[in-house]
């Protein structure tokens, strides 16, 4: 199992979100700044909470142009495991 975690500019909950993970797995999580096209071979992705783009409404609309998201798009459509928090979620609808 290799975790990755989505960071968007403004995200505030990555950084525990990453923590929580080592603390389950033992390992350490990947960082997926939104920019990277790729997932990095990550089997579970997480898109962390916070105030990514602003807290409003149109973060997933904004954050779904990022380059990472077509790949986090793919994965999921493969059945890979993906799970959106707060405004994760907002991004992944």
């Amino acid at each position: 199992m290799k975790c990755g975690v989505v960071i968007f500019p403004g995200s505030n909950c990555d950084h525990d979100l990453m923590v929580v993970l080592k603390s389950i797995t033992g390992e350490d999580p990947v960082k997926l700044w939104h920019k990277n096209p790729t997932i990095e071979g990550c089997t579970h992705v997480f898109l962390p909470g916070g105030f990514s783009y602003g807290d409003y409404l149109r973060s997933g609309a904004i954050a779904k142009l990022s380059p990472v998201m077509k790949a986090v798009s793919e994965h999921a459509a493969n059945g890979g495991f993906v799970m959106g928090i707060c405004n994760g979620f907002q991004i992944l609808c």
